[in-house]
């Protein structure tokens, strides 16, 4: 697959109109490249630069919503090559809802189960897409997602499981049976990402190989989503207009992980952890951010 931008017809940005198609189909699409090599290798140095201060890699509540603390992640969250290929699948008025560090270090147990991100999100349409940008090769043997074609037609039931080495805040795996013989692996270069509808099937492996997989996944929505659970929620407009008002606007970082920045972000994690843990005993700011 390909997604070249002279491929691209007048109806579309980047995406070519048999792309838009195969996403509306399969609920998803690779790979496409967003950024030259020698700039996912910058973000990825910015990353460790930041890790190598702290001593260790990057946990917790900094791994959640992300580019409220970072600057430059900010930026990313607003690159026009990520937004055109966004706006070819939900239309020119787009919200940034969410983005998170998906990270697995080499030779590490962690593992995303089979689910669906639309379990708890508690948004009134599942019209939302997720940006999945490789800032390190996510390859089968590192733990690549996996999906399963042509699942994102309905809600089904998850179980929470809070198991230690799951990345989901709740551990939350589906309660119906994979195929997995009809996975695909979604093999990404530094620098290519990944579309994937918010009902889809999918999940990953453990990372096996000798380097870090690193993603930062994006969570996008149209202007017209609102939030139906739990409190009002935040966002971030980044392309196009807000005719309705349904979101918190969530300010730019004034610098990395400054006071202003550090305040708004934590606020903001505060709002999804009441949305995202709504009808259990924990809700609070550290477990929506635990992984």
């Amino acid at each position: 697959m390909s997604a070249i931008a002279e491929s691209a017809s007048p109806r579309t940005k980047l995406l070519s109109p048999d792309a838009v198609a195969r996403y509306r189909r399969d609920g998803f699409y690779f790979p496409i490249r967003v950024l030259e090599p020698g700039e996912a290798a910058d973000y990825r140095r910015r990353l460790e630069a930041f890790e190598a201060i702290e001593g260790g890699p990057l946990k917790g509540a900094l791994r959640h919503k992300s580019h409220l603390l970072f600057t430059w992640l900010w930026e990313l969250t607003r690159h026009p090559h990520v937004l055109d290929a966004v706006e070819d699948v939900i239309g020119p008025d787009i919200l940034c809802w969410s983005s998170s560090f998906f990270i697995k270090e080499a030779h590490d147990p962690a593992f995303v189960s089979w689910h669906q991100d639309s379990t708890y999100w508690g948004l009134s349409e599942p019209a939302v897409v997720t940006a999945w940008i490789a800032f390190s090769p996510s390859t089968v043997a590192s733990g690549a997602m996996r999906v399963i074609p042509g699942t994102h037609g309905e809600q089904v039931g998850h179980r929470d499981t809070y198991r230690k080495e799951n990345l989901l805040t709740r551990g939350q795996e589906l309660m119906v049976e994979v195929d997995e013989s009809k996975a695909v692996d979604l093999v990404l270069q530094p620098g290519e990402m990944s579309l994937h509808h918010v009902r889809l099937f999918h999940g990953s492996e453990p990372n096996r190989s000798d380097d870090r997989r690193i993603g930062f996944a994006i969570r996008y929505i149209p202007t017209h989503l609102r939030q139906v659970i739990g409190p009002r929620d935040g966002a971030a407009l980044v392309r196009g207009v807000d005719r309705y008002g349904n979101f918190e606007p969530e300010p730019a970082p004034d610098a990395d992980l400054s006071p202003g920045a550090l305040a708004a972000h934590r606020a903001a994690a505060e709002r999804q952890a009441a949305i995202l843990y709504a009808g259990t005993q924990t809700t609070s700011f550290e477990n929506v951010v635990r992984n």
